[in-house]
């Protein structure tokens, strides 16, 4: 039984890169979970492979989690796809979109063919991990304030400590300001409250003066 070792890059990011040793009989999803394994990434996202030409041009679709328009049109399935049947090439590459919901595109090329396996090996194997996969930002935990151990500061920077980025304009424009300047806001009331007092003490001053004169 051959081994197969594939090299696993992501598009935007080359400097991240894993190579797997998998069985030539284990399926697309052994491969599909794998690499997740070596991303830290949840492997249950709508993903799929699609065999490639050395220019990345995408060709059939292996699918995992597909929507049903997908399963209508009779799409190949990671779990009943052994990778042998889609081995035509000993470099043979494959596009691989992971999370249609937020993708990230990787390029996989078979790099190496091994004729026999290591009984002391459980496959599919990490052989090599080089850089760390990008962080996913979590769509509904924009906003989140980051826990720092660093000393509070006197001076609250308001887009450095809740971890700004550019998708939080719409955020911060809906809050118009509210709640930033609370404890100020605060204290001026009560100076206005105070001043009120004041002249209130005042005007009943000023009757009883009045009043003295009349007698």
């Amino acid at each position: 039984m051959a081994i197969y070792r594939f090299r696993i890059s992501f598009e935007d990011f080359d400097e991240v890169v894993r190579e797997i040793d998998i069985k030539s009989t284990q399926t697309f999803e052994d491969l599909h979970k794998a690499i997740h394994r070596s991303t830290g990434y949840s492997a249950e996202k709508p993903s799929s492979f699609f065999v490639s030409t050395d220019n990345w041009i995408k060709g059939d679709e292996i699918a995992y989690l597909p929507i049903q328009r997908k399963i209508d049109r009779g799409v190949a399935l990671m779990e009943n796809s052994k990778l042998n049947k889609f081995i035509e090439d000993p470099h043979q590459k494959f596009y691989y979109i992971y999370n249609f919901d937020r993708p990230f595109d990787f390029h996989v090329e078979l790099i190496k063919i091994i004729l026999d396996t290591d009984p002391n090996i459980e496959y599919p194997f990490l052989v090599k991990s080089t850089g760390e996969a990008p962080k996913i930002i979590d769509k509904n935990n924009f906003g989140a304030v980051a826990v720092s151990a660093a000393p509070a500061s006197t001076e609250f920077d308001f887009l450095n400590e809740m971890d700004f980025v550019p998708e939080d304009t719409e955020e911060l424009e809906a809050m118009g300001g509210r709640g930033i300047n609370a404890e100020e806001k605060s204290d001026d009331s009560e100076e206005e409250e105070s001043d009120e007092d004041e002249f209130a003490d005042n005007d009943g001053f000023e009757d009883e003066e009045y009043k003295e004169d009349d007698y």
